[in-house]
């Protein structure tokens, strides 16, 4: 794969506080409320965030066109960081990688090195032209299509004609990637702004990253030289489109995950300084066990699986990891979305006001659980994956995960892998008996797999991350910010949640979708081993604990 080279953690770090300084003298939270209110796209600050001024574009470009040549470690970290000051601006930059994207993947070494090349010296801004109207993300029913041009018997180029939708930068870019379909398929051309034919819509009026421009594209006949078909071959753009996913939906986790990071740690400020009964709200176990711990555990769990799918993706090799980008989008967008709302209900009546930031993170990091694949597409790909791991190794996938986490129990007794292995071996006995009586003809079934599929990963991913932690062997590039003791804690409380859901939501759904008799439900409750499930919750107020002290950072 593509974004296989690595910044040192140093100089991500001189990026990272780069953007940090940016932020702080151009980015105030007056002034991104007051943009978001008169519902403007602030294309100069966008633009300023891919100039020489800061140049965060160079981390997403290849060293030999002139850029960066960051990983997908260093990608997340960077989304992360953008996300927790504003995802619509964010999401202006995430458009011009995706944008690229398909001719990073697909193009000629000449297309790459004329495109690239700009992106890093220009600053570029470009949009990603996939989306129709009525397609949504099936990409499969494209309507736009590619008419060969010929002149001399030979293709000279191309007239392009149809509708796209929902298209960040839409209106402010310079260059489109846009899908259409020529006679040998769908396939990318790259069209600049201004090209006879070619207009944007008015912006969307969005609930959220309202700093963001989102537009429909309409192309009528419009004309693009046969050099501007990606890659030079008809029929290779829903395998460019695949080729990225595993990368980009990383991109979009990290979003969930910053702007989760943001709300909380703001509640967190504001739990210490509100005053309810004589004491801060943030000493009342009432209230951080409910709307602090819980989130700030299911982001960090998130952010194990984000890491150890950007580790992969770095290490290069033939996986896509589309279904690794799916299940990192889908938690850290989940987890973030929950926690901006609990951020909301832990201000009272002050976070439902426009006035507090919390209550414009939980409308801008909404959209990371629909762009890029709704949580519902991801449940699907999530699904029908491991389903298929499910069958071919004989129902073992997750028997043998459980089996590994046994082995990091064995000599890390304190990361919760052992709860994880429940969690993995439940997942494996409610997924054998959806085989055996095909319940999976229920859609919804499968849905709830791949749910639940991505919580024992994610679980398994967090008590690793933990091993690593108390190894002192984490990534260098990995935030600092708790100790191998509190990371072992948010561990075994991911754990036992994820061992609660699959053993109790998983029973649910496998009886819920048969007529299943009194001995059925006893047996599946031995083979769920449901009790040892209920017994690993044993220390969890007393972990929870532990995890509000290192987030409230008490002694």
């Amino acid at each position: 794969m593509a974004h296989a080279s690595s910044l040192d953690a140093e100089s991500l770090r001189l990026v990272l506080d780069s953007l940090d300084d940016f932020s702080k003298a151009s980015l105030t939270d007056d002034k991104l409320l007051d943009f978001d209110e008169k519902d403007v796209f602030p294309e100069e600050l966008v633009r300023a965030i891919g100039s020489e001024e800061l140049g965060v574009q160079l981390v997403f470009i290849p060293e030999e066109f002139g850029g960066m040549g960051g990983g997908a470690f260093d990608v997340y970290r960077v989304c992360e960081a953008m996300a927790r000051i504003d995802i619509g601006l964010a999401t202006g930059v995430l458009a011009t990688f995706l944008g690229s994207d398909p001719i990073v993947f697909g193009g000629t070494p000449e297309q790459k090195a004329h495109w690239l090349s700009r992106i890093a010296e220009e600053g570029l801004l470009m949009a990603y032209g996939a989306t129709e109207p009525a397609a949504g993300s099936d990409l499969a029913a494209l309507k736009t299509v590619a008419v060969p041009v010929e002149k001399g018997g030979k293709i000279a180029g191309y007239e392009i004609t149809g509708s796209k939708q929902w298209i960040s930068n839409g209106g402010y870019a310079d260059v489109y990637t846009v899908l259409a379909n020529a006679p040998g398929g769908p396939s990318w051309f790259v069209v600049e702004r201004g090209a006879d034919g070619f207009t944007a819509g008015k912006p969307e009026d969005k609930h959220g990253i309202r700093l963001s421009n989102t537009t429909a594209l309409t192309l009528e006949n419009v004309y693009v030289d046969a050099d501007r078909l990606v890659g030079l071959e008809e029929g290779q753009g829903l395998r460019q489109a695949q080729l990225v996913f595993g990368f980009t939906r990383l991109m979009v986790a990290a979003f969930g995950l910053g702007a989760g990071w943001a709300a909380l740690d703001r509640t967190i400020e504001y739990s210490t300084e509100r005053i309810q009964g004589g004491a801060p709200l943030s000493e009342k176990q009432g209230y951080t066990h409910k709307l602090i711990v819980p989130h700030a555990v299911r982001l960090e769990a998130a952010r194990a699986y984000i890491e150890q799918t950007a580790e992969a993706i770095d290490k290069g090799g033939d996986e896509l990891l589309n279904t690794e980008g799916a299940i990192a989008k889908y938690l850290a967008s989940e987890a973030g979305n929950a926690a901006a709302d609990a951020a909301i209900q832990g201000h009272g009546g002050y976070g439902y006001t426009k006035e507090y930031m919390v209550e414009k993170i939980k409308r801008d990091v909404r959209i990371t659980t629909i762009y890029e694949g709704t949580s519902e597409i991801m449940e699907m790909t999530i699904g029908r994956d491991r389903w298929q791991h499910h069958l071919k190794t004989r129902g073992q996938h997750y028997h043998d995960l459980g089996r590994r986490l046994e082995g990091v129990h064995a000599e890390h007794s304190r990361v919760g892998a052992d709860i994880a292995a429940l969690a993995a071996h439940a997942l494996a006995e409610v997924m054998e008996r959806a085989r055996a009586k095909r319940l999976t003809r229920n859609q919804h079934v499968l849905f709830r797999i791949g749910e639940l599929a991505s919580y024992v990963e994610a679980a398994a991913a967090f008590a690793r991350h933990a091993a690593r932690a108390e190894m002192n062997q984490l990534n260098p590039k990995t935030p600092k910010r708790f100790d191998a003791s509190a990371i072992a804690a948010m561990a075994r409380v991911f754990g036992r949640e994820a061992a609660q859901r699959v053993a109790v939501d998983g029973m649910r759904w496998v009886v819920g979708a048969e007529s299943a008799s009194d001995a059925d439900v006893s047996s599946l409750e031995a083979s769920a081993r449901l009790s040892e499930v209920y017994a690993a919750q044993a220390g969890l107020i007393e972990d929870m604990n532990q995890v509000g002290d290192a987030l409230y950072e008490r002694t």
